[in-house]
């Protein structure tokens, strides 16, 4: 319990640029991998929990597991629901939509995908975005993406840290020149 909270007050109380460098991303695809997943991010990273594959009641159970271990091994646990339910897991953030509202105590990771959807994240004083397609994904097949360019342009509107993301690798992060990155598939091997 301390070690959790003295991790959610220092990520609380740091600037937003000192938001992690890599964030792993739940998905049906990746869950039966994530607890190794975990283990080998780098020290300080994040866990984005998602997991909209499940009931409303096995997600929150399986998402809080998953919280519990992150916080453990000394990553964020950021949740993709409310903040009445990141706060009853003990989450450090919320993601998504929700991150565009008012959220006291928990970081707020928005999401973006052109220059409009920055500008809602920048009115909402979110202390993150996620910025994507970046790059092709198995997530959204076929669906359009950015590119390194329009990532640049898209995130150059940004108030706050920029998180890319949508095929994300470390070797697509170097081809990027982006330090701040995410990943379902990138970080570890889904089959």
């Amino acid at each position: 319990m301390r070690a959790r909270y003295n991790l959610a007050m220092r990520q609380r109380q740091t600037p937003r640029s000192a938001l992690p460098l890599r964030w792993l991303l739940t998905d049906a695809r990746n869950d039966a991998l994530l607890d190794a997943a975990l283990a080998a991010l780098p020290p300080n990273s994040a866990l984005v929990l998602r997991h909209y594959h499940l009931r409303p009641a096995d997600r929150m159970a399986r998402m809080g597991a998953l919280a519990r271990k992150a916080q453990a091994l000394g990553h964020l646990a950021i949740l993709s629901g409310t903040a009445g339910e990141a706060r009853a897991l003990g989450a450090e953030g919320i993601y998504g939509a929700a991150a565009l509202h008012p959220a006291p105590g928990l970081l707020r990771l928005a999401t973006a995908h052109n220059t409009a959807e920055i500008a809602a994240a920048n009115a909402a004083q979110a202390d993150g975005v996620f910025v994507s397609p970046v790059f092709a994904t198995r997530s959204h097949p076929g669906a359009p993406v950015l590119g390194p360019a329009g990532f640049h342009t898209v995130a150059a509107e940004a108030t706050m840290p920029v998180i890319a993301l949508g095929g994300m690798s470390e070797t697509r992060a170097a081809e990027l020149g982006w330090p701040r990155w995410g990943a379902i598939d990138g970080l570890i091997q889904v089959p």
